[in-house]
């Protein structure tokens, strides 16, 4: 029977592999498709947009083959070269077990972001300001980086502290109670993500334009949608490029507009937007997606309390003297290298959901201004209209462009369709 250490690195290599070789067919089948447009899209970008298009992603796909290798060095490292070991015996002298093993989940999440620093900032000073994206400073850059550093300490570690000692009191039942505590935590951080989280990194005014707020108002009544407001978002202050969401739970539930979507969209095309929006409200989709998330992390943990008993797991991954912090490390290190061949299925979920939410908005505004807006977001972000068919399965958790379209002039032609008696 092999070793879990083998069947580590088959996993290891058939994901990194897989990962590898989606990526080059996308580089490859974006440059072949590089020279017109799709045929739907003929009329609606220039060759001079698409290949602007075809060449960022080609940009963006190049340093993933960096992002690739350094990804797989660190695990590596910290599996099979003994890091996680050796910071372990490094920390533990000096802290109580439970101090040392927060210290220890908080300082692989440190090593890792400084190990990908240089590769984030080619991409934004470099790939984002090269195709005319980025509005972001240096120093805004390395503020942005601070309050994450310090947010994820000031939330993180005691959320850390609170799961190892749970670990170690609550016996063989601990990993109910640690669901119960990510469970409230994660619905914490969606109250609280409007009001207290998001505007630590940006700026949130309420909207201003009069006859634009009474289309919005109009469309919420029209589609029974409530929240606490409609806000703009300053996001010019690092990027042009536009977006739009809304988030909350409860009386806590926001609309947001990116500034430069507002300054990219007709009223109407902003209402079709907002409306595709508010088709994943409609239809459930962030509970949906919760109930989801906590279904499945209900099962990681009970994976995880079952290894944290066998010793195999540990030897084969590096640790010589397991704590429950080392198990932690282990298993949020080694569980994607297993899961990745999944990948699709969540992808498959996500798009379907965004079809859904088009066919909300197709009756709640008119298709073609949807098609507009998405076709002008599609060219102001330079987004690729020819992903290559396997990679958008793996990655893509929204349909095709060519794809989304079809759907939306479908709805446009049933909806003026006289119908029969």
């Amino acid at each position: 029977m092999p070793s879990f250490q083998s069947i580590f690195l088959a996993a290891l290599i058939l994901a990194f592999g897989l990962k590898l070789w989606l990526l080059l067919r996308q580089m490859r089948h974006v440059w072949q498709h590089r020279a017109r447009p799709p045929a739907v899209f003929a009329a609606r970008i220039t060759v001079e947009e698409h290949h602007k298009a075809a060449d960022y992603t080609l940009a963006k796909s190049r340093l993933g083959l960096p992002h690739l290798a350094v990804e797989a060095g660190l695990l590596l490292a910290f599996t099979l070269g003994g890091g996680l070991q050796w910071l372990n015996d490094l920390l533990l002298p000096h802290l109580t077990p439970l101090f040392a093993g927060t210290a220890l989940l908080l300082g692989l999440f440190l090593i890792g972001a400084l190990v990908e620093l240089p590769l984030n900032l080619y991409h934004q000073f470099g790939i984002e300001a090269r195709f005319g994206f980025n509005r972001q400073t240096l120093g805004g850059f390395a503020g942005d980086l601070a309050k994450q550093a310090l947010l994820g300490l000031v939330i993180g570690g005691p959320l850390i502290l609170l799961v190892l000692w749970l670990m170690g009191i609550m016996g063989d039942s601990w990993w109910i109670w640690v669901w119960g505590v990510w469970m409230g935590f994660n619905l914490l951080v969606l109250l609280l993500y409007p009001t207290v989280i998001a505007p630590l990194f940006n700026k949130f005014t309420p909207l201003a334009d009069a006859s634009l707020k009474a289309r919005i108002e109009a469309l919420l009544r029209r589609a029974g949608f409530t929240s606490s407001g409609v806000f703009v978002m300053d996001g010019s202050r690092r990027s042009s490029h536009g977006n739009a969401y809304f988030t909350g739970l409860g009386k806590n539930k926001r609309i947001v507009f990116f500034d430069t979507l507002l300054d990219q969209l007709t009223p109407e095309q902003i209402e079709a937007v907002l409306a595709h929006e508010l088709g994943h409200f409609k239809h459930r989709h962030i509970i949906k997606r919760i109930t989801l998330m906590f279904a499945l992390s209900l099962g990681m943990l009970a994976i995880l309390a079952w290894l944290k008993q066998a010793p195999w797991f540990h030897a084969g991954l590096g640790i010589v003297s397991p704590t429950d912090a080392t198990t932690l490390a282990l298993f949020f290190l080694a569980l994607p290298v297993f899961l990745f061949p999944l990948t699709p299925l969540m992808s498959l979920y996500s798009r379907k959901h965004e079809f859904e939410a088009d066919a909300f908005a197709a009756r709640h505004s008119e298709p073609e201004h949807l098609i507009t807006a998405l076709v002008r977001l599609y060219r102001d972000n330079a987004a690729t209209l020819t992903p290559d068919p396997v990679y958008s399965l793996f990655y893509d958790s929204h349909p095709k462009a060519v794809e989304r379209i079809a759907k939306l002039e479908y709805y446009g032609q049933v909806s003026t369709t006289p119908q029969r008696a």
